[in-house]
Formats: structure tokens, sequence, C-alpha cells
């Protein structure tokens, strides 16, 4: 087949792509600033005048700010911990070769949320913890830690194995050479297991759901306030979902430039 035709298949499989993933978003940001009555009309307004009802209704009705607030101290909170957990036992597992915890803390990202709500409910209760920021951070960092152990596995892999031994032969012990000598190599790869750990747990609404209470629930569990029995406000909701949605997009920008950088970094260091 000749070249130009192959680029240009190529290029439509690029473009249905991007309609596919770009169609919804902008659906979404759209449905924000129509006129209620018209986010759920068929066939679909294309042409509309634009309004900020939807966004004032949705400050106006609840305490978007405070919801916000939430979302960024769990997020962060558990970020942190999915961190300062999952640094190490990556480099444990690379320096090991040993892969069954990490196999574990997969198999455990990959169950169900619904699996540990009731255990998490039952001690959380117990404990007195049920609606405190306490509660939802441990919960999500059981999504974080998996998420930096497996992106930084093969960072940690593609550090020569002889620069570790060096400094071990120089008497720097694990915990130093972790920090002093591992850690700055793999540094594109913490950023990006720390966007992902981030954009993870910014999305997650189970936990959130049933272990908050009215001053920790965090922004996805909130956006549920707009559908009702008798009737949903689908224009609020748009916007809540548009504002939401903020953060992670530019998350996931920021993933886009980093991950190619780190990978081009660990091909060289390969």
């Amino acid at each position: 087949m000749d070249e130009r035709w192959v680029r240009r298949l190529n290029l439509l499989q690029v473009l249905f792509v991007a309609v596919l993933i770009l169609l919804p978003i902008a659906w979404m940001v759209l449905s924000s600033f129509k006129p209620s009555s018209q986010v759920t009309a068929y066939p679909p307004k294309l042409i509309f005048s634009p309004t900020l009802d939807n966004y004032r209704q949705l400050f106006d009705t609840t305490p978007f700010a405070r919801y916000t607030l939430n979302s960024a101290i769990v997020t962060t909170g558990s970020t942190l911990i999915g961190l300062l957990l999952g640094v190490p036992a990556a480099f444990a597992v690379s320096w090991t070769r040993i892969t069954w915890p990490a196999t574990v803390t997969l198999l455990a990202r990959m169950a169900p949320g619904t699996l540990f709500l009731l255990p998490w409910y039952m001690v959380f209760r117990e404990l007195g913890m049920i609606g405190s920021y306490g509660a939802l951070i441990l919960t999500h960092a059981v999504i974080t830690m998996p998420i930096v152990i497996w992106v930084l596995l093969p960072f940690f892999d593609n550090i020569p194995r002889s620069v570790l031994e060096s400094a071990q032969v120089d008497g720097c012990g694990v915990p130093r050479i972790l920090v002093r000598i591992a850690l700055p190599l793999v540094m594109p790869g913490l950023v990006v297991s720390a966007i992902l750990a981030f954009v993870f747990s910014w999305n997650y609404f189970l936990f959130a759901l049933v272990l908050a209470n009215g001053d920790t629930k965090t922004l996805i569990a909130a956006s549920f306030n707009f559908i009702g029995e008798g009737a949903t406000y689908w224009g609020a909701l748009m916007a809540a979902a548009t504002l939401i949605a903020l953060p992670p997009l530019v998350m996931a920008f920021i993933v886009q430039r980093r991950l190619v950088d780190g990978l081009a970094l660990g091909a060289v260091k390969g």
C-alpha cells in the first residue's frame, strides 16, 4: 500500500478516536451553558443562547467551595499517603525482585470497591470515624498506592544495578540509597505517579458517598444532589460536572508531557 494512504488511514483512525473521546466532553461543557429545558431536548440544539444560570444555581444552592476544599483535602492526603507507602514498596520490589507484594496490591486495586465498602464502614463505625477526613483519606489510599507502585516499578528497574551496588559498597544503607540516589533518578516517574494518583482519587466517589457526611462530602458525591426522585436538574449537574472535570483534565495534560519525558529518560537509562 502506498505510504500516503497509510498516513491518511492513520490520521483517520486518530480523528475517529479523538471524536469518540472529545464528543462527550464537548456535549457536557456546552450543556452547562444551555437553559435547563434545552439540555435534554431531542434532537439536541447546537445553536442556542448561552447562559450562566446553571452556574448561578450551582453556587446558590450548594456550598460548592466547601465541597471543593473537601475534595482537595481528601485527594491530597490520599496521594501523599500513596507516595509515602508506594515509593518504598516499589523500590523494595525492584531491589529484591520479589513481585508478589506488588501483584497483591494490583489485585486489591482491580477488585470492585463494594468489596471493601462494608468492612471499611464497620471498622470506621467502631472507631467513630464515619464522616471524618481520616476515613476518606485512608480508603482512597487503597486506590493511590497501587498506582504509585506500578508506575514507579519500571523506573526503578531501569536504574543500572551497578549504580546501586556501588553506593552500597561505599557504605550507604538502603534507605539512603533510595533517598539520595534512586529518587532523583526516577523523578519523572514520581511526578507521573503523583498526578495519576491525584486524578484517580479525585474522581472516585463510592467511599465518599457512604463514609462522608455533610461536612466532609466531596464534589463527586455532592453532584448527586441534583438528581432527585421527581426531577433532575440537568443544567446544574452539567455545570458541576464541568467544574469537577477541570482538575483531572489539567492533570491529564501534564501527565501526557511528563510521561513522554519520563519514558524517553527511562529508555536512555536502560
